[in-house]
């Protein structure tokens, strides 16, 4: 007899398109363009032929810093979200179009008018991401400068969303909005869409963040995507908190980013793996990621030769740069690094790849599906939003080799049941659209 939670669980999937980033291997030749739009058509119309609930574009509104500094390995690959998700609306037909979204920087009747016209022009399709952000560069792109307190953040988050749905809500009147962060009437210009409103995602996972969640989201996109036990507490995490808002406990949907590495045969599983990360930690990532530990410039250093002889110099973590290893003493970890390194007889780069969890599973196609099957229906996560570790192309192994070995197991889709996100991903009318014996 089956112990699955819950036992005819199908396994979702996304597509997360990070934009730059040091998890991406660039150097092998079939490595593409992030900004060329070739690339994003690739990518998303693989996720359709596969299946995939939705195409998922992350943003960044300044390129990022360390030490005041602009990332070197952070220099393009940031297009506007919504505009890219538009253009890929029209050469797709099934698959959902979300695009992250800042409430911190943006107003919310502006955002609102153009996340319904993606709503609209993809029929259904479209899909919020709703971050905040809490790093001063950010703010100097914007006239208040800054960045808001973290518990200001969420209320303005809050506050944006109920202007946001009740624009949506409204049919055509007017809205008058009047809080602590605004202080708005607007007149929504579109109707609404076959999924009435955008399908909202959310990625906070700070208590006030889950709360939020649980509050406001459809879609909760993790990153608790590798341990089952991590994940499954998680999960039922967020099932109690939706209960204590009169919330169905599966009312959202948990999807973990994770990386997923395949293999055709068992003995070339760790040769690949061991690949992907020599691929994604470069000598310039190494260096980088190390300076945030020692609080200084390593570029002059050898990747591939011994730490650091000195010790960082402790310092307090500000707004203005970037961090790492979660606030943790720095003298600490770096002499956890040289226990690790002896110990080992690791170079730096070696020390970097170590001690860096990846998020992810690795295998062949069915040892990854009968993995991923035992987390949905054992409650854990109701699938996967997956960061290829190459692209365009980081899809074609999953579509062609893991989706078929699901599919036999009777955990994914053989077909598109309907034709919007919120379909797609099996939820409820919006949270403000539902009656009141919809949420028992």
């Amino acid at each position: 007899m089956s112990t699955d939670r819950f036992p005819d669980a199908h396994v979702h999937f996304g597509v997360f398109m990070q934009g730059v980033n040091h998890t991406t291997v660039w150097s092998d030749p079939a490595s593409g363009s992030q900004i060329d739009f070739e690339t994003f058509r690739r990518i998303t119309q693989t996720a359709e032929r596969g299946l995939f609930d939705a195409f998922f574009l992350g943003e960044g509104l300044r390129l990022r810093e360390q030490d005041d500094k602009i990332l070197d390995l952070d220099i393009a690959g940031r297009p506007d979200a919504i505009t890219q998700l538009a253009a890929l609306a029209g050469i797709t037909r099934k698959i959902g179009l979300v695009a992250t979204q800042n409430t911190t920087y943006n107003e919310p009747a502006d955002l609102a008018r153009r996340l319904s016209g993606l709503d609209v022009l993809s029929n259904g399709r479209a899909g919020w991401n709703v971050v905040t952000t809490d790093n001063a560069w950010t703010g100097e792109n914007f006239r208040r400068g800054g960045f808001l307190d973290h518990a200001l953040r969420y209320e303005r988050a809050g506050q944006f969303l109920d202007v946001a749905r009740a624009l949506w809500d409204s049919d055509g009147a007017a809205v008058r909005h009047t809080s602590s962060q605004f202080d708005i009437t607007a007149t929504p210009t579109l109707p609404r869409s076959p999924q009435e409103h955008p399908v909202i995602f959310q990625a906070g996972d700070s208590g006030q963040g889950r709360d939020f969640a649980a509050q406001h989201a459809d879609v909760i996109f993790s990153r608790h995507g590798t341990d089952f036990d991590d994940a499954l507490e998680f999960a039922d995490d967020i099932r109690a908190r939706l209960r204590a808002q009169d919330r169905p406990e599966e009312d959202i949907k948990v999807l973990p980013s994770t990386q997923i590495v395949l293999a055709e045969n068992e003995s070339e599983v760790e040769e690949k793996v061991r690949w992907v990360k020599d691929g994604q930690f470069t000598g310039p990532t190494a260096l980088s990621l190390a300076a945030l530990v020692w609080g200084k410039d390593l570029s002059h250093l050898d990747p591939d030769g011994p730490l650091p002889a000195e010790d960082p110099v402790p310092q307090t973590i500000s707004g203005t740069r970037g961090s790492f290893r979660d606030g943790n003493d720095p003298v600490e970890v770096a002499r956890e690094w040289r226990a690790l390194a002896e110990a080992k007889n690791l170079s730096l780069r070696e020390v970097i790849i170590e001690t860096t969890s990846r998020s992810g599973f690795a295998g062949t196609p069915g040892q990854v599906a009968d993995e991923l099957v035992r987390w949905v229906r054992g409650g854990a996560s109701h699938g996967f939003n997956i960061s290829p570790y190459i692209v365009p192309g980081g899809l074609d192994d999953i579509v062609d080799w893991l989706v078929p070995e699901l599919q036999e197991r009777g955990a994914y889709r053989t077909s598109y049941e309907g034709s919007t996100l919120r379909e797609h991903l099996g939820l409820q009318r919006p949270l403000t659209l539902r009656d009141k014996g919809d949420l028992l």
